[in-house]
């Protein structure tokens, strides 16, 4: 099958789990296991779609876009059904099957304890049509649409299966993301009228937005920043992001982390800068200049926080602030690492929400202070968060690092046809980049230190109680709920340790992909501003 043709593979891989979410809503909600296996085997051959994707892909044309369908959707605005995939957005793609199909095995021996089984795994398979929609759009309503259908899965299984302040968490996320989505909205607009009322397909944007007055770019761009730097979560838009992680259950923390915060920085990629490159060019250094911000300031909200959670979703405003700080250097370097590490820290930080949850389940807290031992009672599992904090403090050899390095390499050298006035901002800005990885080391290592090392918390030993604790709080703590890594985690959680390495010793196997189609937006960014 020639990838250069209209074919229905992408269609199909988008909107597959529905299929799923329709046979569930004719079984009953008592039947608990077998809508755990539909949601398994209805994720799993998502993947499969995703995997025939990958190998029909043509590689050496991956600066173009392939599996292109273009149909009339809604003709009275000019907006189509138009789809496609090219070196940007397959990476991202692909992963959002894996994370799901990978979660839903977790799931099976994991179910949230509060409501309705059924229903979460329905808004679980609806979340995933939403994220790889949002990479295969080649419109921007279309992109609306599926950039939408994300929020409502996500609220409800924060407000419905999360913890004690799930309401109040819940609420900040959506009220949050609809305000960044409503300026998002107008500027959508505001780039359709200025450039003529025509289509909202991409490719004419790209051709047409460059033709904008300089002032007016600069004034959709800042709607599209906000809506972007919401969902990404830049600071300082990121205040809903450690709510949402600590009130959200295992799964939504693991997703959230995983894929919904890429679609804030892809939107920059693919649509933002591309699209109004002089105003790419004119908000570039306020870009980086709050990414700088964010990386210092989430590092040090992490050295401050009492809950492991809380500590994870503070560390995942620093490494986005790594990827902003590559997108605004509008260069290839930078953008190609920006992508790189969207999915390293998708698979990291991903695994880090798994080690979490599993905690959570076996101690019944995530207060730092009250685990310790971990090595002792628990070596694998102990063993594997200091796998994963090795990775996400960017240890070269791991997938952490090819995100931050690079990124660091090209704001020492941002654009020089666009950004060369604002070289001496940026070398300044990189030093202090480079400060905030000796900075997550500090707060990664000392996490690490707290909860794997020294003895086991006498409260979690079997009969070494360090307080006479009644028979019935006795049984939440007791050290007989504690145990080692399940089958059912291994086979959840190798993926993301397997692909943690490969990235990171052959990083080269997602440039080859992704460079290409950067090379490309390059250019395009290039020549508007020029």
């Amino acid at each position: 099958m020639d990838p250069f043709k209209n074919n229905e593979l992408l269609t199909i891989g988008t909107f597959l789990p529905l299929v799923g979410v329709v046979i569930m809503m004719f079984i009953s909600a008592a039947e608990e296991q077998l809508h755990k296996m539909i949601a398994i085997v209805t994720a799993g051959a998502t993947l499969v779609v995703g995997l025939i994707t990958l190998i029909q892909y043509d590689y050496d044309a991956s600066g173009q876009l392939q599996f292109v369908v273009n149909e009339e959707w809604i003709s009275v605005i000019n907006s189509n059904y138009n789809i496609g995939l090219d070196g940007i957005s397959l990476p991202l793609y692909f992963l959002s099957m894996v994370v799901t199909f990978l979660v839903a095995i977790y799931t099976y021996g994991n179910m949230p304890d509060a409501g309705n089984p059924k229903m979460f795994l329905m808004l679980m398979l609806v979340l995933q049509v939403g994220m790889a929609g949002s990479f295969i759009a080649q419109d921007l309503i279309l992109f609306f649409v599926f950039f939408e259908i994300v929020l409502l899965p996500m609220y409800f299984m924060i407000g419905v299966w999360g913890g004690e302040d799930r309401q109040y968490a819940s609420l900040k996320f959506f009220l949050y993301t609809m305000f960044g989505s409503a300026l998002m909205l107008v500027a959508f607009l505001a780039i359709y009228y200025k450039t003529g009322a025509e289509s909202f397909a991409f490719q004419h944007l790209y051709e047409a937005g460059a033709g904008i007055g300089r002032n007016t770019q600069i004034w959709i761009f800042t709607g599209m920043f906000i809506g972007f730097a919401v969902k990404v979560p830049m600071f300082p838009f990121h205040t809903w992001l450690p709510d949402a992680h600590t009130q959200a259950p295992t799964q939504g923390s693991v997703i959230l982390a995983a894929i919904l915060l890429k679609l804030g920085t892809y939107g920059f990629v693919r649509i933002a800068l591309p699209m109004l490159p002089q105003g790419a060019e004119a908000w570039a250094p306020v870009i980086a200049i709050l990414a700088v911000i964010g990386i210092i300031y989430g590092a040090l909200g992490c050295l401050a926080q009492t809950d492991m959670k809380r500590l994870i979703a503070f560390s995942s405003v620093a490494h986005m602030g790594f990827v902003m700080l590559g997108i605004s250097t509008l260069t290839v370097t930078g953008i190609n690492a920006a992508l790189f590490g969207m999915v390293a820290h998708g698979l990291i930080t991903g695994m880090l929400f798994f080690i979490a949850g599993s905690v959570k389940h076996r101690y019944h807290t995530l207060e730092i202070s009250r685990l310790s031992g971990m090595l002792v009672q628990m070596p694998k599992l102990g063993w594997l968060l200091g796998f994963s904090a090795m990775a996400s403090l960017g240890l070269p050899g791991l997938a952490g690092f090819w995100g931050e390095f690079p990124a660091l390499l090209a704001s020492w050298n941002p654009n020089e046809a666009i950004l060369a006035d604002q070289l001496d901002l940026y070398r300044v800005l990189t030093v202090i980049a480079a400060l905030g990885t000796v900075l997550a080391a500090a707060y990664l290592l000392w996490l690490y230190q707290r909860t794997a090392f020294g003895n086991p918390n006498p409260e979690f030993v079997p009969n070494q109680h360090a307080h006479s604790l009644s028979a019935a709080a006795n049984d939440d703590h007791h050290g007989a709920d504690i145990h080692d890594v399940t089958t059912l985690e291994w086979i959840a959680w190798t993926p993301f340790l397997i692909a943690i390495v490969v990235f990171g010793v052959y990083p080269q196997l997602m440039f080859e992909i992704m460079d290409p189609a950067v090379v490309e937006l390059v250019n395009v960014i290039e020549a508007g501003v020029g």
